[in-house]
């Protein structure tokens, strides 16, 4: 039978490992570990059906098409629907751009609301911190991390899509720090996640990929004989 490229091969990203969740993870609004875990694997699954058939086509992959920030935003915009399917006590907020992306359900008139400090706000990123946002905000965040190919990488190096890790925790604005812009700058204005925040998501970690270790070889131990 002949091999599968590694391209058609990263078409199907790397499942979730249930041993992977923290057991001790405290979560707001009636969340658990489980609607996270199945949130993701919903994701995983739509990934794979997408870049399977563009792979028919003869066609890169999703994350090799979209811009880095687009994918970033896709993968958390789907956790933001996704979750909701499964938590029944969190609904998306309906009110455009609001803040935070999940709500308390039925807190809020037709679970819409532009601003408000109950809920949850997501991310995702390929990086492991510096995780940004628009405004310092007090909020409960929580961040999934990833990693994937991106357009730059071209045809080297295909490698599936898998979480590494998910962190959420509840900030507040001295957690962030604010970057503004000068009056001729076109930059984005951002906050940016400061080490005291990250320190509260790290140890409140929800996921995260098991480190594989690798057995010593016998005779190589120094109670080898």
């Amino acid at each position: 039978m002949k091999a599968r490229a590694p391209e058609t091969l990263a078409c199907t990203p790397t499942a979730v490992e249930p041993s992977g969740f923290n057991k001790l993870v405290v979560l707001p609004y009636g969340l658990t570990a489980d609607h996270i875990a199945r949130a993701m694997t919903d994701f995983l699954n739509f990934l794979r059906f997408i870049n399977t058939r563009l792979n028919d086509e003869k066609l890169p992959r999703l994350e090799s098409i979209i811009m880095s920030a687009n994918f970033s935003s896709l993968v958390g915009e789907f956790m933001n629907a996704g979750i909701p399917k499964y938590c029944k006590t969190l609904v998306k907020n309906k009110y455009h751009n609001g803040h935070p992306d999940m709500i308390p359900a039925g807190m809020f008139p037709s679970n819409s609301v532009q601003h408000a400090a109950e809920g949850i706000e997501i991310k995702a990123s390929r990086y492991v911190r510096g995780w940004q946002g628009h405004n310092a905000e007090d909020t409960w965040l929580m961040v999934f991390v990833y990693d994937s190919n991106r357009v730059r990488d071209g045809a080297d190096d295909p490698r599936p899509f898998r979480f590494l890790e998910v962190l959420g925790a509840r900030l507040i604005k001295d957690d962030w720090s604010f970057a503004g812009r000068s009056p001729t700058s076109r930059r984005t204005i951002t906050a940016s996640v400061k080490p005291s925040g990250y320190a509260k998501m790290n140890a409140n970690w929800i996921y995260r990929v098991p480190v594989i270790k690798t057995p010593k070889n016998p005779a190589q131990s120094k109670s080898a004989i």
